[in-house]
């Protein structure tokens, strides 16, 4: 029990910092390493009460860097996708669904890696909103995967590393407590998911400053060169979790 106690520990710190960085991205690092300690219905709810905490400080942190006009809209759009996203998931074939959602990742971060002419938005575009918010909502809905259409939204309006954080936080705070609601309601969020997540609040705290650190060392074209380097470890590792049988 210590040891699966001192892992979880070490993986929440490691994810945390992950996200308090980039922005995204725990998510596919704590679940698929969690679950080798713990079962599966205790890791995914745990994974979002993480995100929740990471998200709401910082928001509090850098509410200021928050493009809040851009948050809402995605959020808004976002919900309008969730029900596909469902129904991807109940209906559709997982094993091909998820082979191709990582290969279409890869792909598209790579030609965002060596394109040198990549698409500008001056001010914000409610049709991009549209299209990046609705299938941020499909893919969050099927498979937990809200990230990279968010991405592909900040690189276009050339967001800042700063504001880039401090937006999907606030489009991942309001997205993950509706996610804590439905788990709760379903009974999944039980004193088992409350303890670890209690053990893991000393590490997460370092961590989200220690990101907070690093991410405002990161300029530019680096950042977003760092982001799409970090879509493509996880489209090769949905890829890779769907043909071993493994939870993404």
């Amino acid at each position: 029990m210590f040891s699966t106690i001192v892992s979880i520990i070490l993986i929440s710190f490691l994810a945390t910092l992950v996200r308090s960085t980039f922005g995204f991205g725990e998510s596919l690092i704590a679940v698929p390493l969690m679950v080798l300690f713990i079962p599966l219905d205790v890791a995914v709810p745990l994974s979002v009460l993480m995100s929740i905490f990471v998200a709401l400080v910082v928001v509090i942190q850098d509410h200021k860097e928050i493009h809040f006009s851009s948050a809402r809209w995605l959020i808004l759009f976002a919900l309008l996708g969730i029900p596909v996203g469902l129904l991807i998931l109940t209906c559709g074939n997982e094993y091909w669904v998820k082979i191709v959602l990582g290969i279409l990742i890869v792909l598209y971060s790579g030609y965002s890696l060596l394109a040198k002419n990549a698409p500008l938005l001056e001010q914000d575009s409610r049709g991009w909103l549209f299209v990046c918010g609705f299938l941020s909502g499909v893919l969050g809905g099927a498979y937990g995967l809200n990230g990279p259409p968010l991405i592909v939204y900040g690189n276009m309006r050339r967001w800042s590393a700063k504001h880039f954080r401090a937006t999907l936080q606030a489009y991942f705070l309001p997205a993950s407590f509706i996610g804590v609601v439905g788990y709760a309601v379903q009974g999944l969020l039980g004193w088992t998911v409350i303890k670890y997540f209690l053990f893991c609040l000393p590490a997460m705290i370092p961590a989200i400053f220690l990101g907070r650190y690093f991410n405002h060392q990161l300029h530019g074209r680096p950042f977003f060169r760092y982001v799409y380097g970090g879509l493509i470890v996880i489209g090769l590792l949905l890829i890779v979790f769907t043909v071993s049988g493994l939870k993404s």
